[in-house]
């Protein structure tokens, strides 16, 4: 007799049923694992072995074969561990075959028996729900799994506890649904910045619209604040999007307090990241930063200092919101639809054009600090500003500035207009914002009056601007006029402070 146990594996956001078979049968006693099992998946005989030992059972004199089907998936993680637990159980006759038939199995086993938390309880339990099952998963990852719907969910902390409950002797509640509390990281205040009236308006109209915005400025002007300043005002996560965030950390395995994300996230990598770890792959595929960043901000420090390569790499997902991650045997799938904010020094030194503190290899020294960043990669980022160093007299003042309260509510009024807009359209999500509306959405959405468009096309034929620079600026000025609350039609004034954030157009101009 055969038992079977229901689990699934991963590739990518995709999540693929696994059968797990286990037979018992005459023979050379042994204990084999097969169907493409990683090294993680074939030392679970090692672990289920002594938790069913710590339980005082042991495993029969016999030949053990457990199959995990289908035999031509890669199986990779630890959360095989207690779906084979529960298999041999099953065969054993320790508990009922039939009261494993309806449930989806992941965790991984303690020496002790306990039951460890595992990555990609979230996207398991969503896949169970929409095939009618219900799920086992560790303790510990019952809060993120009671998301997934009313389908019953036991969350045991060790094997013991799960087995007593199958046979009845005791009986499991339900986890509760639990949001994460994210206290590692704090969004500094907008009033906390000095000057920089100029960024903080640039700030503004890039989370409004969801722009991609790079900062240049010497060291110390307030570029790094003013990047963590931008999740104080970006509106929350919608429901889906809290959703979609919180499935990607699960499978990352981002998520141990077992809960939602509550808000959008920020990931900051440093500049020595490599390429694998900003957009994703690896050994065993995981999630980049960029796919971590989904739904929030990217935050790229010292935008220079990356790899060639990985700032490359970029570039497809910033257009598709795609992170495409191809190997030989499998092509993985990650969304990475984020909002990049760069910050970079003008030069090596940091002071280029300050007559007392540049180099004495300046200007060369600029241009080929800048020239690391390819122009199609430039191109894709909406906005640049420039941060100049901030002054005494600014630093003395008091701090008067708005506070982020005050931005967000007027960043939410704008953010509810293009959500209001775009729904008309069939096959647009509810959640566009101006930076992802397509040319031809972007068309209908943004006309410009005859001043507008006589500055617009002063700019493309002076500043060769491309396509894509063309529709960047047009999706910037559509979220300056909303911030304004000016009509559908854009003035020649939303235009030029449009131009105004695209450094190679004004030199142009």
């Amino acid at each position: 007799m055969v038992a079977r146990v229901h689990t699934v594996s991963f590739q990518g956001i995709e999540v693929k049923p696994v059968d797990v078979q286990v037979q018992i049968s005459n023979g050379l006693p042994g204990f084999t694992i097969v169907g493409l099992p990683d090294k993680a998946v074939a030392e679970s005989r090692e672990r289920v072995r002594a938790a069913l030992h710590a339980l005082g059972l042991s495993l029969p004199p016999k030949r053990l074969t457990v199959n995990l089907a289908p035999a031509d998936l890669m199986k990779e993680g630890s959360h095989f561990d207690l779906p084979i637990a529960l298999g041999l159980l099953a065969a054993m006759g320790v508990i009922p075959k039939s009261d494993l038939e309806d449930y989806v199995v992941l965790g991984e086993l303690a020496l002790d028996a306990g039951i460890r938390s595992v990555s990609g309880v979230l996207p398991a339990a969503m896949h169970a729900n929409e095939n009618s099952r219900n799920l086992i998963c560790p303790g510990a990852c019952g809060g993120e799994a009671a998301w997934a719907g009313e389908i019953d969910i036991l969350a045991p902390e060790n094997l013991l506890q799960l087995v007593n409950h199958i046979k009845g002797t005791q009986v499991m509640s339900r986890p509760e649904a639990k949001l994460r509390e994210d206290a590692g990281f704090r969004a500094p205040d907008l009033s906390e910045v000095r000057g920089q009236e100029t960024a903080k308006r640039a700030l503004e109209i890039a989370a409004a619209g969801a722009h991609n915005l790079l900062m240049i400025g010497p060291p110390g002007s307030g570029k790094s604040m003013l990047a963590s300043c931008l999740p104080g005002i970006l509106p929350p996560l919608l429901p889906r999007e809290a959703l979609e965030v919180s499935m990607i950390h699960s499978l990352a395995g981002a998520l141990p307090a077992g809960g939602l994300l509550r808000h959008r996230p920020f990931r900051n990598p440093h500049h020595s990241a490599s390429q694998p770890a900003l957009i994703g792959g690896g050994y065993r595929v995981r999630p980049g930063e960029i796919s971590l960043a989904h739904h929030g901000v990217l935050f790229l420090d010292e935008l220079p200092e990356f790899a060639r390569g990985t700032l490359e790499a970029l570039r497809q997902p910033l257009e598709t919101g795609d992170a495409l991650v191809a190997r030989a045997n499998a092509h993985i799938r990650y969304p990475a639809r984020f909002q990049l904010i760069a910050a970079m020094n003008p030069c090596r030194c940091g002071y280029l054009g300050d007559p007392e503190q540049e180099c004495t290899k300046a200007p060369r020294c600029g241009a080929d600090y800048q020239n690391r960043l390819s122009g199609p990669l430039l191109d894709r980022i909406d906005m640049h500003v420039d941060v100049a160093a901030v002054s005494a007299l600014d630093l003395q003042k008091p701090g008067t500035g708005e506070a982020s309260e005050t931005v967000a509510a007027r960043v939410a009024a704008a953010r509810n207009i293009q959500k209001a807009r775009y729904e008309g359209f069939t096959g647009v999500m509810a959640g566009l914002t101006n930076a992802e509306a397509s040319g031809k959405v972007l068309e209908a959405v943004a006309p410009m009056d005859s001043a507008a468009k006589a500055l617009m096309n002063q700019a493309v034929e002076k500043g060769k601007l491309s396509a894509r620079a063309y529709f960047r600026i047009l999706r910037v000025a559509r979220t300056i006029a909303d911030l304004s609350g000016a009509g559908e039609a854009l003035s020649r004034v939303h235009i030029a402070e449009s131009l105004s954030y695209r450094r190679i157009v004004l030199s142009s101009l």
